[in-house]
């Protein structure tokens, strides 16, 4: 993933709100989300290292990954497409145990696991690894949890606008659609991550587009009060054009204090 939102607790209907672009060669085999067999999840399947970006139980636990640039070699004995997996196998305690063993063995990376009461957060390039996140509105890049990137700062009010306008069912069309801005940063507001200007500058918009690289897919969560919990997997072909869109449906036990 290059691009997370997520609201806990803005809503008092939707307790858990996760809207998510996953950035990648569009060359690189992937399978679209499907339930797994070997572990029971909702996810996607990088068929490359076998991984995954984002998941979900089906308790509406949500965890997902994204790359830390910062111009460091990415070569590492494990993949981060493990991390969402492992986070929701354990607890956040051992979850930072193993992560802190690991810490030579990953390249540079964002876990994020929430579910519709907290979450936690966790990088190896922040000094203070493991943060409990709370009630509030959240975006997550390339960069540390809330760092002030223009796509980040633009999609977390948006999304905490829609917040206060839109019903559930009509949620997930709006907040595909703002995904789908392309609209590039100002150069004054650029991060300097070690890429250079020009690729600084076609990273930048929320959602990208090219012949080899680009938004491959848009991931739409909502967890209810009610226990209903939605997901929507808009995939994305080169130059953006939209390709297959999934949706999936249960229902989980209501929520209690």
């Amino acid at each position: 993933m290059c691009l997370i939102l997520f609201a806990i607790n803005q809503h008092p209907e939707l307790p858990l709100v996760v809207a998510a672009n996953r950035d990648e060669y569009y060359q690189r085999p992937t399978d679209p989300m499907h339930w797994w067999s070997e572990q029971e999840v909702l996810a996607g399947r990088d068929r490359e290292s076998g991984g995954t970006w984002l998941a979900i139980s089906p308790q509406g636990e949500v965890a997902a990954v994204t790359n830390f640039r910062d111009g460091r070699p990415e070569k590492a004995a494990i993949s981060r497409g493990q991390l969402p997996l492992w986070a929701l196998e354990q607890s956040t305690t051992e979850l930072g145990d193993a992560l802190q063993q690991s810490r030579g063995k990953l390249a540079g990376f964002n876990l994020i696991c929430v579910d519709s009461k907290s979450g936690w957060y966790f990088s190896n390039r922040d000094p203070h690894p493991g943060r409990n996140l709370h009630r509030g509105a959240y975006g997550l890049s390339n960069h540390l949890l809330q760092s002030p990137w223009p796509k980040l700062v633009t999609l977390r009010k948006r999304l905490t606008e829609r917040l206060q306008q839109i019903a559930q069912p009509s949620l997930h069309e709006r907040l595909i659609a703002d995904m789908q801005d392309t609209a590039p940063a100002p150069d004054l507001y650029l991060p300097d991550t070690g890429v250079g200007l020009e690729t600084e500058r076609f990273l930048s918009s929320p959602f990208i587009k090219s012949e080899h690289y680009g938004t491959r897919a848009t991931t739409i969560i909502t967890v209810a009060a009610t226990g209903d919990i939605r997901v929507t997997e808009q995939s994305w072909e080169q130059w953006g054009a939209p390709g297959k869109r999934q949706t999936f449906q249960w229902q989980r036990q209501p929520f209690s204090d």
